[in-house]
């Protein structure tokens, strides 16, 4: 490398005194929706060769295991908003088969409530269900009885019939989202905000009075340019500020028009994003002289070629197809690069982000892929998220960077170093996530660590590839994984490494003996 082609040094301190907040282990959440095909040939496939008593995938299961998902956010997404939960429970040969506005396909209810539940207890004991209840075409009368049915020991009509279909344990779901992207115009019941507020506050009472130990989620915007943004929220706070314990946020990226730089500093604008929404949120507790402080839920984000589907779709015949192909990005290195980073900038918000959903789970803009009586593969994205879930627990130390920059066309100027790190309280190691945004050259990185006891580098894995567009494919499952990276030298406190051009990068460092 020539000393012409070389980026100057970025750096930053750690310090063991100053911390953001603990990770919740929540924020390495997911999502399964009744959309194209993440349930029906993604997790659920009764006749495949793999799939067990409950016609679940285990070579999905396996996978979803290693990438270590907590809380499964489910059915929907835009399928809630029409979804009649009296529908997906007991016997399957009864359940009606329904047509579903969102997606424009046909639902056979095949897989349902009781079903889920079964797959979060296959998916790891760290797994939970995060439920949604449909607050577009119907209200707080079917989401206390869905509540009972789910919840309620026995004793009662929906809680005895919930054991007469073969469940008389209570599922014991304790986070509930209310409703979902009410401030959307596509949604089916969209509402305005003072609308959706006043509809979430009754809703979010009445299920407090038969559980008061519930989490409850609060719609905010579904994305940051939304029209209503900030307004939405603070309205409905006003609302619902001492009745819920979330506010959610959603936000999608991808590259526009070959613009590779502004799609690597996508986590600007998540970051802002996150900021924004703590401001209202805090401003309305502030106005109603409130000592609560109301937590995050990201329970949608990813990388998504929406603008492609839309193109698509706009085209497609109105034939109500069951599991329809819908979605089905194929992700590349570049794309995990960018999936890495807003891992990093949830991580760098873990005090008022508490609940993170990645957007979806199989199939759907998702980590994990299928074929229908065939194999399943990890996406290229499945590497970032399975490393920072298994590696970032702990305590989040704040990070303040020092880094040559870049101009960008969408976000201005933006520093090529995107980093976060995590201390494990039980055994004092750290774990340092970091992305080079530079498509073509190494950065350099010092990292001083003070107070930490540091002096081993147990691991540095870099997820990186000569061909930026390289991904995994059926053909080629195996094409993208995260490999050693070379030369991370710690020493007296400092730690040096040089991150390759466009490359998502995990440092591990552990105490002496």
């Amino acid at each position: 490398m020539s000393e012409a082609t070389a980026l100057p040094a970025a750096r930053f301190t750690l310090d063991r005194a100053f911390t953001v907040g603990r990770v919740d282990p929540r924020l390495f959440g997911s999502f399964v929706e009744h959309l194209g095909r993440c349930v029906y040939t993604g997790i659920h496939e009764p006749d495949h060769p793999a799939a067990d008593e409950d016609g679940l995938r285990t070579d999905v299961l396996e996978l979803v295991r290693e990438l270590g998902v907590t809380a499964i956010r489910y059915p929907g997404g835009n399928f809630v908003s029409a979804y009649r939960w009296e529908d997906s429970v007991g016997p399957v040969d009864e359940r009606p088969r329904r047509l579903d506005p969102a997606w424009r396909s046909t639902e056979t209810n095949g897989f349902g409530l009781s079903e889920f539940i079964a797959f979060v207890a296959k998916a790891g004991p760290q797994a939970e269900p995060m439920m949604a209840v449909n607050l577009g075409t119907r209200g707080v009368a079917e989401a206390v009885e869905l509540l009972e049915y789910a919840n309620h020991p026995s004793g009662t009509a929906l809680s005895d019939l919930r054991a007469a279909h073969g469940d008389a344990e209570p599922y014991g779901i304790r986070l509930w989202c209310l409703g979902n992207e009410m401030d959307g115009p596509w949604q089916t019941g969209h509402k305005t905000a003072r609308e959706y507020g006043r509809l979430a506050a009754e809703t979010a009472r009445a299920m407090r009075q038969i559980d008061p130990g519930l989490q409850l989620v609060a719609c905010g915007s579904s994305h940051q340019s939304m029209p209503t943004f900030a307004a939405w929220e603070a309205t409905v706070l006003e609302e619902t500020y001492d009745l819920v314990d979330h506010v959610s946020l959603h936000a999608y990226y991808e590259e526009h028009d070959g613009d590779r730089d502004s799609f690597l500093a996508s986590a600007v604008d998540m970051e802002s994003f996150i900021e924004n929404v703590v401001a209202t949120c805090d401003h309305v507790g502030a106005r109603l002289k409130s000592k609560k402080r109301i937590q995050l839920s990201f329970d949608e984000w990813n990388v998504w070629y929406m603008s492609r589907f839309q193109a698509e779709s706009a085209a497609a015949p109105l034939d109500w197809p069951e599991a329809p192909r819908l979605l089905e990005d194929s992700y590349s290195v570049t794309d995990a690069v960018v999936v890495g980073s807003l891992l990093i900038a949830l991580l760098r918000h873990a005090d008022r982000v508490t609940v993170a959903c990645l957007a979806q789970l199989v199939n759907v803009i998702a980590p994990i892929m299928t074929e229908p009586g065939g194999p399943a593969w990890r996406q290229t994205t499945f590497f970032p998220f399975a490393q920072a879930s298994r590696h970032g627990r702990g305590e989040v130390l704040d990070v303040r960077v020092e880094s040559p920059v870049h101009e960008t066309a969408r976000y201005g100027e933006v520093p090529l170093l995107h980093a976060t790190a995590v201390r494990d309280p039980e055994t004092g190691g750290v774990t340092v996530f970091a992305v080079n945004r530079d498509l073509r050259r190494p950065l350099p990185l010092r990292v001083t660590l003070n107070g930490l006891g540091l002096d081993t580098v147990v691991e540095h894995s870099v997820l990186a590839d000569e061909d930026p567009d390289a991904r995994n494919t059926l053909a080629d499952p195996d094409r993208v994984a995260p490999r050693k990276g070379e030369g991370a030298v710690l020493a007296a406190g400092i730690l040096d490494v040089t991150l390759e051009p466009l490359s998502w990068n995990v440092i591990r460092l552990a105490p002496g003996a």
